[in-house]
């Protein structure tokens, strides 16, 4: 009773003054440290009851079993298996269940599986354990496969843990079919009314893209918890529906549902695919109304959310403003400072987290060399490449090996970032050779170009970025035709380049830009200011750079290039936005040299601040410089 009352130690104190301790007892109180998740404690008692004299009976084994998976030491639950052997008690249906279940928590599903098909009968907890084991490791289809064998094989008929686990194994495999057919199982055992099941029956359907029917359920549920709101916001967010999410987030707190971390992350990381930093501060103020900007999860999605809007002063008060940090708060901030071209604050920032016995992640050591490689730090990149595998024991992957390509190309060393590719341990993906074809772009190296973009045509030819790098790497050197041919082989693989589009945000309304746009009611306005900013940086020097005008090849290039969308964003940001506030511009696409070379020039004319978010990074223009050296 103290026990099941979470007097635990009080238990404890009442069970070592009992003279006649039994089986019962020992197993019971062993039974309450194991789900307390105090493994520790677990063991030593079970070391004391064989140490008394008794024998541990199949009820003690099955308590012990789930200790020995939460110690996370695979030698405690080998050597327990050893000794329910000895015992015999290997074929026991509870102890059996508990060590398939052990093994599969320690990722070993090899020996699960030994186990589980060992077993002489199995009943519905065995077949759980295999599907959640296999699901927890990633291993979807192997789920599928279990559950499927559930449905011939077993004589007991599925609960809610197999159906959610099959569910979403089948989200994160994108099976959308067999998805529909569990989902009719479902209706058909009765269980659609319960909550876990239709969770994940919404957040299948959101996986595998088919909002339709997920926004359907989810309408259906007529009691939904915060976990239901949350699942329907993830998927609005898996699908690129940033508005909906965050109009998802309000609705739930209109309904008077509390939000939690997951509906925090998820709204905050909506708003910063948008750059909607009014969105983003709102929902800042129901975190701290909520009380939650203690939470490290929530605090990591503010900084990122900050970072993304444009704001990095925000993300860095947001990240000094607490000391209790884990490797996300730091990997984030770190991400912050990348994204903004502060490289040699990466550096610091990562030196100073080491310093705090904080070891980085996957994902930090991705950014740092990030920053190396688009500041220029050759040395320094190899210094923290070489560390990941002798220091922190992590194995590079292909996000590492391509921010090392991309750093030896912008650094010009082109022949040794091909020598690199071709000595890794692993296959290069499209990634690695992508960032070896923009330093041949930005080299202008045409025959390495040619090589690079024909392997690159075969592992994706689908996309558009490789043919149009090619072209323009053509069209410098002077060959128009060669260039024509690469976009006709385009044209032949149905390859259509993503039209770029630029928008800016005048209060509180989004404007929208395509190239040559003359949709705007102050199109005339916005021309006008074009062609004075053109007369006034030529006065200043400019000269423009053709070879970005990609789909001109007669006398009108240099005129069509001031028609690109960023520029036209930016004529309107210069007759709307204040002239002491800043000029804030996103784009679906990298940004190019020309209109790079224009922000500049509008900087120091027109003497504003001019911030522009392309699909790579933050260039920030002042006083006629950018924020990346020139060097992105």
């Amino acid at each position: 009773m103290l026990a099941r009352c979470g007097q635990v130690n009080d238990s404890l104190t009442l069970f070592s003054m009992a003279q006649h301790k039994t089986i019962v007892t020992w197993t019971s109180l062993i039974t309450h440290f194991s789900h307390s998740l105090q493994p520790f404690e677990a063991l030593s008692l079970f070391s004391q009851l064989r140490a008394s004299g008794l024998q541990p009976n199949h009820f003690t084994f099955s308590a012990i079993l789930p200790a020995c998976a939460h110690t996370s030491r695979p030698i405690n639950g080998k050597q327990m298996h050893s000794l329910i052997v000895k015992h015999g008690f290997e074929s026991d249906l509870f102890v059996a269940s508990a060590l398939a279940d052990m093994y599969a928590k320690y990722a070993d599903l090899d020996a699960a599986k030994r186990v589980f098909d060992e077993m002489p009968e199995r009943n519905l907890v065995s077949w759980n354990s295999m599907i959640v084991g296999f699901m927890h490791n990633k291993l979807y289809e192997e789920a599928v496969g279990t559950f499927r064998r559930l449905l011939v094989e077993g004589e007991m008929r599925p609960d809610q843990v197999s159906f959610s686990s099959a569910l979403s194994a089948c989200a994160n495999l994108g099976n959308l079919n067999f998805g529909k057919q569990v989902h009719v199982l479902v209706v058909k055992l009765g269980l659609e009314s319960l909550a876990y099941v239709n969770n994940t029956l919404v957040d299948m359907y959101g996986k595998c893209e088919c909002l339709d029917a997920a926004f359907k359920l989810f309408s259906s549920i007529k009691d939904k918890d915060v976990v239901t709101w949350n699942v329907m916001m993830m998927s609005w967010v898996q699908n690129d529906c940033f508005e909906e999410a965050c109009n998802c987030f309000w609705v739930m707190r209109r309904e008077g549902i509390l939000p939690d971390e997951a509906s925090f992350s998820t709204s905050l990381n909506a708003s910063a695919s948008l750059a909607a930093l009014n969105k983003g501060t709102l929902i800042h103020g129901q975190i701290i109304r909520t009380g939650f900007q203690r939470n490290l999860c929530v605090r990591s999605s503010l900084i990122t959310m900050y970072a993304k809007c444009g704001s990095l002063d925000n993300a860095t008060y947001v990240f000094e403003e607490n000391k209790d940090r884990n490797v996300v708060s730091w990997t984030a901030m770190i991400a912050a400072c990348q994204q903004h071209g502060c490289g040699d604050r990466v550096i610091q920032l990562f030196e100073e987290m080491v310093e705090e016995k904080i070891e980085p992640d996957y994902i930090t050591l991705v950014c740092v060399l990030s920053a190396c490689s688009h500041n220029g730090l050759v040395e320094k990149g190899f210094h923290y490449f070489d560390s990941m595998s002798q220091v922190y024991g992590l194995k590079p992957g292909p996000e590492h090996y391509a921010c090392m390509v991309d750093m030896l190309g912008r650094a010009g060393h082109l022949e040794e970032a091909k020598t690199f590719i071709e000595s890794m341990p692993v296959k290069p993906d499209p990634s690695v050779w992508g960032a070896l074809l923009g330093a041949c772009r930005n080299y202008k190296n045409l025959d390495m170009a040619r090589e690079v973009a024909q392997r690159l045509f075969e592992m994706e030819p689908e996309n558009s970025g490789n043919y149009v790098l090619l072209s323009n790497i053509y069209m410098h050197h002077g060959k128009l035709e060669e260039a024509k041919e690469v976009r006709r082989l385009m044209g032949m693989n149905g390859v259509r380049k993503d039209p770029g589009c630029s928008w800016i945000d005048i209060k509180n309304t989004t404007y929208v830009f395509t190239v040559h746009d003359k949709s705007h009611p102050r199109t005339d306005e916005i021309y006008k200011m074009l062609d004075k900013l053109a007369e006034l940086a030529k006065m200043k020097g400019y000269v423009a750079e053709t070879t970005n005008a990609v789909n001109d090849f007669g006398e009108y290039r240099e005129q069509n290039l001031w028609y690109h969308s960023e520029k036209l964003a930016l004529a309107f940001g210069l007759i709307s936005v204040p002239v002491d506030a800043p000029i804030m511009i996103k784009k679906n696409l990298r940004t190019c040299g020309d209109c790079h070379t224009v922000m500049k020039f509008a900087s120091e004319i027109f003497t504003r601040v001019i911030i522009v978010r392309d699909i790579n990074r933050f260039h920030q223009f002042t006083n006629g410089s950018c924020s990346c050296g020139d060097y992105w």
